[in-house]
């Protein structure tokens, strides 16, 4: 089955989007892991514009309506003990009844916790991560919020992560 990431949008915009050059970096920027899988300790992060509500806002949808280029690059904690129902969507560009009825299509948390308890992995982050995966500008992405959730993946001794994107 194919993915239709334009589906949401308006037909002109997604055909501009289609038709947009996918920008690459090289060299790719790869980290082999320093110890096994069954010893490592994993993060998950998304691009699918989801947080925990009350814990904190969701992602500025307003600020996209009225600049359709740009996309809120701001980032979510998403504690792994966060239930179902907790959870909040908020891209433009996804159906987010599916992630509101199983948030684990974006965000694999009960899965990892699953390989957790048979030992396939050593363990998984208190902390996941959400972003809105709709980028315009990556600059304010790369120069801040990248290195904050970072150096918060570090501070939780993450070995690898997993990232779902949207």
């Amino acid at each position: 089955m194919s993915v239709d990431s334009f589906k949401y949008l308006p037909g002109s915009i997604a055909g501009y989007y289609r038709a947009m050059p996918a920008q690459r970096i090289d060299p790719i920027p790869w980290t082999p892991l320093s110890k096994p899988v069954a010893e490592s300790r994993f993060a998950l992060v998304t691009t699918a514009g989801i947080n925990v509500q009350g814990l904190e806002p969701g992602f500025d949808q307003d600020g996209e309506r009225r600049n359709p280029m740009w996309g809120d690059p701001s980032f979510r904690r998403i504690p792994r003990d966060t239930r179902q129902e907790q959870i909040g969507a908020w891209h433009l560009h996804l159906n987010n009844r599916d992630i509101l009825a199983d948030v684990n299509i974006v965000l694999p948390v009960n899965r990892f916790a699953e390989l957790e308890t048979e030992g396939v992995i050593g363990s998984l982050a208190p902390t996941c991560y959400s972003f809105m995966g709709y980028q315009g500008d990556l600059r304010e992405w790369r120069e801040k919020y990248a290195p904050e959730v970072a150096g918060l993946m570090k501070d939780e001794a993450v070995d690898a992560l997993l990232l779902t994107p949207a």
